[in-house]
């Protein structure tokens, strides 16, 4: 190939590569910095939380995205604050052409305004659909058929700017949190770098969020997570999987031989007629059920209070009295 044209083809993929300030914490962050760097776009810096003290010996404990980073050599910011002045000049001397944000904190205007692209995020749900902490959470308590990702142009307020790129996935019967945590991560690291191609090569037409009937997605508490047999059985089943495996549904437990909270991260409705009461768990051969008043739930995976978490067998098994009635609620 004759120079000129070298010259001219590798001008072109210099400008085809944006520099990019990249945001996040969680082990979700991490995909879409690696498929940044894969993709040969330039990371002047990665921000992240500051090191916080965690378990028993309370050491101090990097974010998922700081070790990924540290890993890669990459230069890694840990503000206190956002709004801290040298914080911002920092950012400010990086030159970046774009900020990167993926389940990172919401950002000051001061921040967010610095990139002459603008600043874009992340978001685990098909906009405006979802907002909020915990989208894939509520996706599948929900029972939504299909979920997917967004990334979006930040503005001052919450998961509201306007739209980039979308990808949209379906979700399956028997779809979990966790699941669909791990199918999103996968698409996410996609469409990340596919607006970041966008971007450098003008052909993204930012598109302003409908408004209407949203469904929201709100961050989740401990007493969000108890469950509420009076409720259908399959919405109990999705409530269940919605929560699996963390934070976890629980209910309360009380028989002759176990007391307490009582976690269950597996579990399948199975509809049927019954004059039963409800809701009481029993053991079935070597199953445990729960009884409801449109059928039954049999229970796969759960964690007794103290205890690991452990199969519905392995309970069944350490029981002794099979025959006792279980008390819930």
């Amino acid at each position: 190939m004759p120079l000129h044209f070298l010259k001219k083809y590798f001008r072109f993929m210099n400008e085809n590569k944006l520099n990019v300030v990249y945001m996040g914490t969680p082990e979700f962050a991490v995909a879409p910095l690696q498929a940044i760097l894969e993709k040969g776009h330039q990371v002047s810096a990665v921000v992240t939380v500051p090191d916080k003290p965690a378990g028993r010996g309370r050491k101090l404990r990097s974010s998922a995205v700081k070790e990924f980073a540290a890993e890669h050599g990459l230069k890694v910011l840990q503000p206190e604050k956002l709004r801290d002045e040298s914080f911002i000049t920092e950012l400010t001397n990086l030159s970046a052409d774009v900020f990167v944000v993926v389940a990172f904190r919401m950002l000051p205007a001061a921040v967010w305004q610095i990139p002459k692209l603008g600043t874009f995020n992340l978001h685990a749900s098909l906009l405006p659909q979802y907002r909020g902490a915990a989208p894939i959470n509520w996706a599948v308590i929900n029972g939504e058929k299909k979920s997917g990702v967004t990334t979006f142009l930040i503005d001052d307020k919450i998961d509201t700017g306007s739209i980039l790129m979308q990808k949209e996935i379906a979700l399956s019967r028997d779809e979990t949190a966790g699941s669909l945590h791990d199918k999103l991560m996968i698409i996410g690291a996609e469409l990340v770098v596919e607006t970041l191609n966008g971007l450098a090569n003008k052909t993204i037409q930012p598109k302003v969020q409908e408004t209407g009937e949203l469904k929201p997605a709100p961050k989740i508490f401990k007493e969000d997570c108890k469950i509420d047999w009076n409720l259908p059985g399959d919405k109990i089943e999705s409530f269940i999987r919605g929560l699996s495996p963390y934070p976890a549904a629980y209910t309360e437990i009380k028989s002759a031989e176990v007391n307490g909270q009582f976690k269950i991260t597996q579990a399948k409705f199975i509809a049927e007629n019954s004059n039963a009461d409800f809701p009481q768990m029993k053991i079935e051969g070597k199953e445990l059920f729960v009884q409801l008043k449109d059928g039954k739930l049999q229970l796969g995976q759960i964690q007794p209070q103290g205890k690991r978490s452990m199969s519905a067998k392995d309970f069944v098994n350490g029981i002794q009295d099979k025959n006792q009635v279980f008390t819930i609620g």
